[in-house]
């Protein structure tokens, strides 16, 4: 493995990444101050590339990808207002209910092939209080998740995302791309991430899954929307102080983490083939589009399935009773594939 402790391989996600010994060396020599008065100089080195990378004015640099989308949400809404996203999103499934407990929003909910949304259906999904006798909550966020982690890694294409942010500007809806993994899907599509995020009011990025950073995310957008989110990320409790050295990890990996992403992709697909190739499994090709491979087994059979993997060395997560994940990323070699193929042969 590239850089990693240990002998098994890890496939649970990209999140299990650590700095490698450059980035340590990074963190090191960082330059830092006190964020939360403004003046840490590698966390506004970092704030100020990730705006002009993703094209905006401004960007924040929080904890976690959680508080990013819940800042966003924050800064954005108002209680009682509604944001639509993709029904198995990021922010609905896996986000504790933040965007109820600390925005006061609900949700609507909108089918996806393979996680990805259909302009129509979302504009469909858009209520307004105004006009419903006061029934309906106002629907005035639209979230898009790209890459989607529950679609299978799968990328929008951009067509799409123009579309929906079409959307939410003909219904006076801010838009917001929950983008986690937006520079896996730029470099899959060829398609700067600047191009994706063009029409998009906000964007939050983790710097902490494929990129390799140990931790922190980026929310990019408008300057007045950036320092209302300021104020939120303090009332949740991201305030931080010297942070420059995690910071530094941030910029390490925007220089030197982002084209070999595509390396990623190109495990996860080779994994995938062998895998689909297997009669007891299915693995649906057509969503293996990034570093992410999902795996049905039969029904009822995932538990058991991550244990016989672990008790071979390759660590996966189950998604459902019928299906498990596994993750490609920068500690992965071909080697580490080879070993997972044979886990799984042996695994039938």
């Amino acid at each position: 493995m590239r850089e990693y402790p240990g002998d098994r391989v890890d496939l649970r996600s990209d999140t299990v990444t650590q700095p490698t010994p450059a980035m340590r060396e990074a963190m090191s020599q960082a330059t830092v101050g006190d964020d939360v008065l403004g003046d840490d100089p590698t966390v506004i080195e970092l704030q100020d590339r990730m705006a002009a990378m993703l094209g905006k004015e401004s960007a924040l640099f929080v904890p976690s990808g959680t508080m990013c989308n819940a800042t966003a949400i924050r800064a954005q809404t108002e209680p009682g207002d509604e944001i639509i996203t993709e029904a198995h999103s990021h922010i609905y499934i896996y986000e504790g209910g933040g965007f109820a407990a600390l925005s006061g929003v609900s949700v609507a909910l909108v089918p996806g092939m393979m996680g990805i949304m259909d302009p129509a259906d979302v504009a469909r999904a858009v209520r307004k209080g105004d006009g419903s006798l006061g029934h309906f909550p106002n629907g005035s966020m639209i979230c898009v998740e790209n890459t989607s982690n529950r679609g299978g890694g799968t990328c929008y294409p951009l067509e799409t995302m123009d579309a929906i942010a079409a959307v939410a500007s003909d219904n006076s809806c801010t838009s917001h791309i929950d983008g986690a993994r937006i520079f896996n899907a730029s470099v899959a599509t060829g398609v700067e991430a600047s191009r994706i995020a063009r029409d998009y009011d906000s964007v939050s990025i983790c710097l902490s899954k494929g990129l390799g950073a140990p931790v922190g995310s980026v929310l990019v957008g408008t300057k007045e929307m950036i320092y209302r989110a300021y104020r939120w990320r303090k009332m949740f409790g991201g305030g931080m102080r010297q942070v420059g050295v995690l910071a530094a990890a941030g910029l390490f990996a925007l220089d030197n983490n982002i084209e070999r992403l595509g390396e990623d992709h190109s495990l996860a697909r080779k994994l995938a083939e062998a895998i689909e190739a297997m009669p007891s499994f299915t693995v649906d090709l057509d969503q293996v589009q990034t570093n992410m491979v999902y795996v049905g087994c039969e029904e009822g059979s995932a538990d058991d399935l991550v244990s016989r993997l672990s008790e071979k060395g390759v660590d996966t997560l189950t998604i459902d009773d019928s299906s498990i994940r596994a993750v490609t990323h920068l500690h992965i070699t071909d080697e580490d594939i080879d070993r997972s193929i044979a886990a799984f042969e042996s695994s039938q």
